[in-house]
Order: C-alpha cells, then structure tokens, then sequence
C-alpha cells in the first residue's frame, strides 16, 4: 500500500470516528484543592471527575465541573457562589445540611436540587457517617438572561415516578428530575444551560437503546451494577462497547454515539444510571448535520410518547 493510500485510510478511519468521550472512575479519582475546600472548611474532600480540577478541562465547553464532595462527620465544605455557573448538587449517599444562603436545608440520600448563580451555598455534616454529593457546574453565556430563583429548589428521588420514553425502549425507565425552567414534565423546572437530569433504572438485561445528541453534552456515572457502556462507533459504524461497574463515569462530546446494556441477573437489583445532559452555548439543537435520536422525552430527534407534567416544588 503506497503512502497515499495509507493516509486516505487513516482519513477515513478519524473521520467515521464519533467525537471523543473521556472515561474516568471515581475510586481512582485522586482529590485535589477546591473552591469547596478552601480554608474555612473542615474535613472535606473534592474529586473532579470532569471540568475545574481535571487534566482535560479543556475538552468541555458548557460544563464547567463534575465531581465528588465528600463532607467527614463534623465537618463542612466552604461557601461558594459563581456569577456566571449554575449548580445542581445530587447527594450520592449520606445525610447532612444544605447552606444556602441564609437558609438551612436538610438533605439526604436520593436528593437533588437547583443552585443558582450568585447564591452562596456549601454542605455541613453533623451526622456520624460521610455525606457524599455529586458536583455539576454548568456556564451561563454572558447573553443569557437569568431570573432570580424566588426559593431553594429541593426535591428526593423517591417521589419521582418512573415511566417509559417510546423511543427507549422498554427495559429502561426514567425518572425526570431537573429541567429547564420552562419544562413541564420534570420535577424541578429550574436551570438554564443544563437541560436534563434523570435516573435511568435498568430491567435484567436491559438497554437505554443507543442514541445520540448532536448539540448537547452528557454524562454517565453507574450508580449501581456493572454492564456494557456504549461511547462511539468504530470506523464500521458499530457500537463501541466498554464493560464497567459501579462508579463508572463518562463525559460524551456532542454527536457521539451513548448508551448502556446491563449485566444484570435474575435476583440481582436493577442497575441505576445518573445521567445529565446540557446544552453547548452557540450549537443548534438540531446539531450542524441535524437528526440525532433525542433523549428523554425524545428531544432532537425521534419523539417518544409525551410526558406527563411533573411536579414541581
């Protein structure tokens, strides 16, 4: 093969290539100095998984961070508020306080809520066991008009319905957690960049069906169970697939190919994904080729069947 032919191949093989994914896995996430931990705080630890505190911070572009605070017994994470980045934090295990402002908050395992820009907040734990919260941070383009939030937007897991999206199939369910502040299937209707936060729960076996957003950002992190995660195609436009447990987490670029089979056997629970998806500033929804099978709710392609309202707090 002369060297042109070569280089045509080697061509075609990047180009038929989905956009990158990053994969990383929390256990071997090592914690690094944060906003969080700055020095008012006390026994607390911050993993960036993705975005600020992560050797390719560079790859993202309306994600600012994602990662794990872990608040000791006793202890408490710094106050932090950002003009231009929205939070939602989702409490992975644990229980503690919410500093929000001038309000405390509860909060528990399963619960999830909406952090706006300009509101100090941080997490205290007067329990005897670590409260563990997931971080996401997402930027606010200088062009876009943020309302204030009239109050803490707060709410559990545990009340958030399952139902099937069509286009999904049937051996994976939802729950609609966090949307934007126009959505009216979602439980909490708040953010602005970010556009969806769900659950997604796994029959033995199950799958998301493969799919993929040409103008959005997401990621996976495996909550619970081990399976096969899709992130891309190979040159022959076939899945790739990596086996993964628990703790697993990936960062999709727009227009790359996601999704999820689980493992799991009969007696085994459902496997459970936390999935975030969020809007690139300056993309169409559409993408620059269009299509794309949509998400929840079957935004940006495909259409599932329509979404009861959620409740919203």
């Amino acid at each position: 093969m002369n060297k042109l032919a070569i280089l045509l191949t080697v061509s075609s093989c990047l180009f038929a290539a989905d956009p990158i994914f990053l994969r990383r896995q929390v256990s071997d996430v090592k914690p690094v100095p944060d906003d969080l931990t700055a020095a008012s705080a006390k026994a607390a630890s911050y993993k960036p998984l993705f975005g600020i505190g992560d050797q390719d911070v560079d790859q993202l572009k309306g994600v600012a961070r994602y990662g794990e605070l872990t608040v000791g017994p006793g202890g408490t994470s710094a106050m932090v508020s950002y003009p231009a980045e929205e939070q939602i934090y989702f409490v992975e295990e644990g229980s503690g306080t919410l500093l929000y402002g001038d309000e405390k908050a509860p909060i528990k395992a399963n619960d999830f809520m909406y952090l706006p820009v300009g509101v100090k907040h941080g997490v205290a734990n007067s329990s005897g066991a670590p409260v563990k919260v997931i971080v996401m941070g997402y930027k606010i383009p200088a062009d876009m008009k943020v309302q204030p939030t009239a109050k803490l937007m707060l709410a559990s897991t545990d009340d958030v319905e399952l139902q099937i999206l069509g286009q999904h199939g049937p051996t994976s369910q939802f729950k609609l957690m966090m949307g934007t502040t126009s959505s009216q299937r979602d439980k909490l209707a708040a953010a602005y960049l970010m556009d969806s936060l769900f659950i997604m729960d796994f029959a033995l076996g199950g799958t998301n069906i493969p799919h993929n957003h040409p103008a959005e950002e997401e990621i996976y992190l495996l909550l619970r169970g081990s399976g096969d995660m899709v992130a891309g195609l190979d040159a022959d436009g076939k899945e790739v697939r990596h086996p993964v447990t628990q703790g697993a987490a990936f960062f999709f670029k727009p227009g790359t190919q996601v999704g999820y089979y689980s493992n799991a056997k009969e007696g085994q629970p459902h496997d459970l994904m936390l999935a975030v998806r969020s809007r690139v500033p300056g993309m169409s929804m559409r993408g620059p080729g269009g299509g794309g099978r949509g998400g929840p709710g079957g935004r940006g392609g495909r259409g599932g069947p329509e979404n009861p309202p959620g409740r919203q707090q």
